[in-house]
């Protein structure tokens, strides 16, 4: 049984997530000119297109960027990028042109006070996501979260990016080769060779024959060159709890150059599904997720047409093109087996709603980058650790976004009717609902550490989507009053400034062009 150091990673496929793993990975353990470093091998073929989707990140991605040691005008200029700072649901409560924020910012003074039992008697005047904070409000009028002479990665409003999956791939592959020391192969991956104790000892390449290594780290996508046709690591089914299983996408022009830029992404429930709407720099992706179970293609793709003809003037249908993407809501039993781990689509894949795919790409990333074994005796105890992890992340993912549709009081077709039957709620999901009729949502509902999503954002989807909580005063709360009508005031104060002071972001991003960011 090999027992090596594990100094060689060999990475099989590139684009988003193969990159974002190697730059992460390469950042922490590569130093240049030592013979000691980590070596990173991406292995890609460039005959196997990306499929592109995941046009937008969490704010985790700034901290990801800034590791690798990436400018942001660059990133921002390479990338298409725009400035991400929450989602907007439209039509999720009752279908009557409703809708509410999940803001990417924390309510005020969040960990010291729980807002929301105070909100609670003022809801029918304000928005839960406008009394706690302030980006509601910039992202209702588009507003960008700094200002160009905000430095690089800071921010007044938390934030994340939407960006052009199709060009994020190339840009940190470019800087992963040149900056980070990590060796790029475009090859087409033959065979996969197993030891005798089935670790895998190396691939076998149409071009570079074998390439060796200690961890391979599958980053194939659907095809799941390791973790499904190596390995076969049974899949874990989520439709019985998530539905939408295809997506319809389409990039579309701007009506003019100066056209806004959303501030956060576009989210409008439709009768079988939701439309995403995605403000890049120079175009919007514009796609349709639904059950093929409750909505055939043809009235799907007639669905998706519909809006985006009646969100643009100047677009002909014949300049519509909409390709179909499959999605087998779920993932593997688990994702690190033997020497090798499955990131990204290998590992499973959901619906985009909140935008949890390159996340989760991220962490996984960052978790092998700060626990790499040394040896190969210790990789099974980390990698039973990996595997409790993510399993636990893919179910908080799955509670998450189930939460936005049982709350839905939409009763306008079996899809809904569907989405909120009592037998499709994870059991962890109804206990939490049960429990905050009477409490509100707050750190103590998490049983886990580093959770993926904090209670402020349950907060956000629950209270924006009408949910109640009828909970007993207590004496704390009564005496908190006097500090929570101060900070309810300087939100409020804060919100005008902001609203004054800022650009939208169109005009930032053009100054950004024009003059850059500061870097410090």
């Amino acid at each position: 049984m090999p027992n090596n150091k594990i100094q060689q990673i060999t990475i099989l496929g590139g684009g988003t997530a193969g990159w974002i793993t190697a730059g992460i990975i390469a950042a922490e353990h590569w130093v240049e000119n030592d013979k000691n470093s980590i070596q990173i091998t991406v292995i890609e073929s460039t005959e196997i297109t990306p499929i592109g989707v995941g046009e937008g990140t969490w704010p985790t991605m700034r901290d990801t960027l800034k590791s690798m040691g990436i400018d942001e005008t660059e990133f921002l200029s390479q990338c298409d990028a725009s400035f991400k700072q929450g989602s907007k649901f439209v039509n999720w409560c009752r279908g009557d042109n409703d809708y509410y924020y999940h803001p990417f910012s924390l309510p005020e003074q969040y960990h010291q006070l729980n807002l929301a039992n105070h909100w609670l008697q003022h809801k029918d005047k304000i928005p839960f996501a406008n009394a706690v904070t302030f980006q509601a409000a910039l992202c209702e009028e588009g507003l960008a979260p700094k200002q160009i002479s905000t430095p690089s990665f800071s921010f007044f409003g938390n934030y994340g990016y939407h960006l052009d999956a199709g060009k994020f791939g190339p840009f940190i592959r470019q800087h992963c080769v040149n900056k980070l020391g990590v060796k790029h192969i475009n090859d087409t991956i033959t065979d996969i060779n197993l030891h005798p104790n089935q670790d895998i000892k190396s691939v076998t390449t149409a071009k570079h024959g074998e390439i060796g290594g200690d961890l391979f780290i599958d980053c194939t996508g659907t095809h799941g060159l390791i973790i499904d046709k190596t390995y076969q690591i049974p899949f874990v089914s989520q439709k019985h709890v998530l539905f939408n299983d295809t997506a319809m996408a389409a990039q579309i022009n701007y009506d003019s150059a100066e056209q806004p830029i959303g501030s956060s992404t576009l989210s409008t429930a439709q009768k079988n599904g939701w439309i995403w709407d995605i403000g890049l720099q120079s175009r919007r992706g514009v796609g349709y997720v639904y059950s093929s179970s409750h909505q055939n293609d043809d009235n799907a793709e007639q669905t998706l047409r519909q809006y985006i003809q009646s969100s643009t003037i100047k677009l002909d249908e014949n300049d519509i093109s909409v390709r179909k993407l499959a999605i087998n809501p779920g993932h593997r039993e688990k994702f690190w087996h033997q020497n090798s781990v499955a990131i990204g689509m290998s590992s499973g894949f959901i619906e985009p709603l909140e935008a949890s795919a390159i996340a989760l790409i991220e962490l996984s990333a960052k978790y092998i980058a700060k626990q790499l074994p040394q040896s190969r005796s210790h990789m099974d105890i980390i990698a039973a650790r990996y595997n409790k992890k993510f399993l636990e992340r893919w179910q908080q993912i799955l509670e998450f976004l189930k939460l936005h549709y049982v709350l839905s009081q939409r009763r306008d077709s079996e899809y809904w009717l569907d989405n909120t039957s009592a037998t499709t709620i994870p059991a962890d999901l109804a206990e939490k609902l049960t429990l905050w009729q009477s409490q509100c949502p707050y750190t103590y509902d998490s049983l886990v550490t580093e959770e993926l999503f904090p209670s402020a954002s349950y907060q956000y989807i629950y209270y924006g989507m009408g949910g109640e909580t009828r909970p007993q005063f207590s004496r704390k709360i009564i005496d908190e009053q006097q500090q929570v009508n101060a900070l309810i005031q300087q939100n409020r104060s804060k919100t005008a400034q902001l609203l004054n002071t800022l650009p939208t972001n169109r005009e930032l991003l053009n100054k950004i062009k024009q003059y850059g960011l500061q870097n410090i």
